[in-house]
């Protein structure tokens, strides 16, 4: 078990460390002149110029610029918003809460909806298992920001019986960021959905399900005990692919719904051309979604301890 879990950490860490040199390259091969971005194509002195190539490392090499970026961010220093004049760090702090808590609304919907209406569809074969892979297939077709379009028209603004736009106070936040997480949510239900019918489906079939049938013992005792605990693995999995795509999807979402989180503050800070918001704003999506999938393979030594043994399973 320890030695799974060291494997896991050494393996983040690693995808981390290329991953954050993968988003500074990126950036840093952006084309255009950082001095002219950063002075907005105004007149400086030279004397200003060379202040502002030495707060940003321009005049360093590459790999130098890299370590430097890297150690601030190791300390907790994400570097200055050229826009705003802001520590990116202090600018960011409350954009993240604020997507963290819509992601995690839309991934508790995702999990009950998808996971729920694939675990019937693989119970109940027939009408309903149609009508519930018809219904998702069309969810899935519906793009976030259209979604988003089609929710506000119909329960904020026809019905009312949400608000259309911000995320309200502490006491109000649940319901101001209803709709935005059914929109986030949608994008991804029927991936989850199908894939968990597949594996039901597919455990309901095995010979071991078939002979706990014919031996008379209940029917919730089976879906519990012999398929859904040997389906958790194939539906794990996809569940925590689909959350952490979510953060990506957030951007779309938020604009729509007059949101300030970080999938906001990522196009706005693209649209300006503000290097160090939109570094760190790549980087926390990419720490999220390795830290989600290294939480996932975890998982996986509790869902089937063969894992942890060094056995592939059956």
């Amino acid at each position: 078990m320890i030695r799974y879990l060291i494997q896991r950490l050494i393996l983040f860490v690693s995808a981390l460390f290329v991953s954050s040199f993968v988003v500074f390259s990126a950036l840093y091969l952006m084309p255009g002149d950082p001095i002219r971005i950063l002075t907005g194509g105004r007149s400086l002195p030279p004397e200003a110029l060379q202040a502002l190539r030495e707060r940003y490392h321009l005049d360093e090499p590459f790999l130098q610029r890299y370590g430097s970026w890297l150690s601030g961010v190791l300390r907790g220093d994400l570097g200055t918003s050229v826009i705003f004049n802001q520590d990116v760090s202090e600018m960011l702090a409350t954009k993240v809460v604020l997507t963290l808590q819509l992601v995690l609304y839309a991934g508790v919907i995702l999990v009950v909806l998808g996971v729920g209406l694939g675990l019937i569809a693989g119970l109940r074969r027939g009408a309903v298992d149609s009508v519930i892979v018809g219904a998702t297939a069309f969810l899935a077709a519906i793009p976030p920001y259209m979604a988003a379009i089609v929710l506000l028209s119909v329960f904020a603004v026809g019905l009312g019986w949400f608000p259309a736009i911000g995320a309200g106070a502490d006491g109000e936040r649940l319901l101001h960021l209803t709709l935005p997480a059914i929109a986030l949510a949608l994008s991804s239900l029927a991936i989850v959905a199908r894939v968990t019918r597949v594996a039901v489906r597919g455990e309901s079939d095995r010979e071991h399900v078939q002979t706990a049938v014919s031996r008379g013992f209940l029917k919730a005792q089976i879906v519990r005990r012999h398929i859904l605990r040997n389906a958790l693995m194939p539906i794990t999995t996809i569940v925590g692919v689909a959350v952490a795509s979510l953060l990506a999807v957030s951007a779309v979402v938020e604009q729509a719904f007059s949101l300030d989180g970080i999938g906001s503050a990522l196009v706005q800070a693209a649209l300006a051309r503000d290097m160090a918001v939109v570094q760190a704003i790549a980087l926390l999506f990419v720490f999220a979604f390795i830290a989600t999938n290294t939480l996932v393979d975890i998982l996986y030594v509790f869902l089937d301890p063969r894992i942890k043994a060094g056995k592939e399973p059956a």
